[in-house]
């Protein structure tokens, strides 16, 4: 069963932003009703009291709800909620006009000076939480200084005829005015927030098919060059091989002799081209993993040495650097990062735990069936799976060539006598 800790892990870093701000909002509500609509039923004598608080509850539900929809609006789930915003409007200015008729015309006696507070407090809060809660459906920046500016106006306004001296008027659009813009701010400004995480989560991911693109194009620059020219000689030569045996004549087979030779030559550098391309420094991994983690804000610690270890372990180990690295930013949000390289039993043996989401490592994906084929070459293992207390561990053991063994080697392409039947 997934607990709460495990679900909220799960997320990437742009829902756990959304689910925040979606939170937030609807806290807003549950705020509104705590300390605004209770405040009225304990200040206001009945049935006013229950008039209000039932007010406030359904102004709050209704903030919550329109909140919802404009952040799915946001996010284009959705259209624009014109309806909902409407409707939110409608409201806030009835329940609005409504506390300014209780404060005016409420009842009377030495409860009228607590019952006027209460109700001057529920008209700015309504007011104020109405605001921010229509700033999510507004883009335009000067819809929003308008709407503002209204709701302080039409505050202001609505008092004077209802018997408020001007003085009180303007105190009521100025508090109106400070309550509504500081939560429309923070409406809009929790919305731009929003769409920055988002856009920078795909700017990361243009940026990460861009390098991969961009090492493609190197990989085929590189064999443009190693082979376009000896293609374009072999091509030469075995034209002017072919005049010369319609001649009869014996530098056909030399010519060929040079074709032979020239082929064998472009398939050793192109096994070089694809070698190097394959192969992985682990102590180039080692920093580079500590370095790009240490930049997205994962905690990590690197101990041990590549150094002395054989090149076929070294090559199959940076790749296991290398991949897990990908895993610990791609599918987890560890804090932390342990990477430890040692030598045990005639085995060199990595490890690299981190405290990311274990039910979210790709266990089965095709990236670890890969190293397992790596490692399968230099008779190495490979094991991928939680450790406890919220820990994800993978292990890559490879045993040591004894000093008798022959050195191990890297895979390479065969010959052309090789393929020849």
């Amino acid at each position: 069963m997934s607990t709460p800790r495990a679900w909220w892990r799960g997320k990437s870093t742009p829902a756990k932003v959304e689910t925040y701000t979606r939170g937030s909002f609807h806290f807003f509500g549950l705020f509104e009703i705590s300390a605004i609509g209770l405040a009225a039923f304990s200040g206001v004598p009945e049935p006013f009291s229950v008039l209000l608080l039932v007010a406030v509850c359904a102004h709050a539900t209704l903030c919550m709800t329109t909140a919802s929809q404009a952040l799915d609006w946001t996010r284009g789930r959705r259209g624009q909620p014109r309806r909902m915003l409407g409707a939110l409007g409608a409201v806030t200015a009835l329940i609005g006009i409504g506390t300014l008729v209780l404060t005016s015309h409420g009842p009377g006696g030495t409860d009228a000076e607590g019952t006027a507070a209460t109700a001057a407090t529920v008209f700015m809060g309504v007011l104020g939480f109405g605001a921010g809660a229509l700033a999510l459906g507004i883009r335009n920046r000067r819809r929003l200084l308008s709407m503002v500016a209204g709701f302080a106006v039409g505050a202001g306004s609505v008092s004077l005829p209802l018997g408020a001296s001007g003085p009180v008027a303007l105190a009521t659009a100025l508090g109106v005015l400070v309550t509504a813009g500081s939560l429309s701010v923070t409406s809009a400004f929790s919305v731009w927030l929003l769409d920055a995480v988002y856009e920078l989560d795909e700017a990361r991911e243009t940026r990460a098919r861009l390098a991969v693109a961009e090492e493609r194009l190197r990989f085929g620059r590189d064999l443009h060059d190693v082979m376009g020219r000896n293609l374009a000689v072999i091509a030469l030569k075995s034209e002017l091989a072919v005049q010369l045996a319609r001649r009869e004549r014996p530098e056909a087979v030399e010519q060929m002799i040079e074709v032979q030779r020239i082929a064998r030559e472009s398939q050793r550098e192109v096994r070089e081209v694809v070698r190097g391309y394959r192969e992985a420094d682990l102590g180039a991994e080692l920093a580079g993993a500590q370095g790009v983690l240490t930049a997205a804000g994962i905690d990590c610690e690197v101990s041990g040495s590549a150094a002395g270890l054989p090149a076929p372990v070294q090559s199959a180990l940076g790749w296991v650097v290398r991949e897990a690295t990908t895993n610990v930013l791609r599918h987890g949000n560890a804090a932390r990062c342990a990477v430890t390289l040692r030598t045990v039993e005639g085995q060199v043996v990595l490890t690299v735990e981190n405290d990311g989401v274990p039910d979210s490592a790709p266990g089965g994906g095709s990236g670890l069936v890969g190293l397992r084929e790596r490692l399968s070459v230099v008779d190495g293992t490979l094991r991928a799976a939680p450790s406890g207390e919220g820990l994800f561990r993978l292990t890559a053991r490879i045993p040591l060539p004894s000093p008798s063994a022959p050195p191990l080697s890297m895979p390479v392409l065969p010959s052309v006598s090789e393929v020849t039947p």
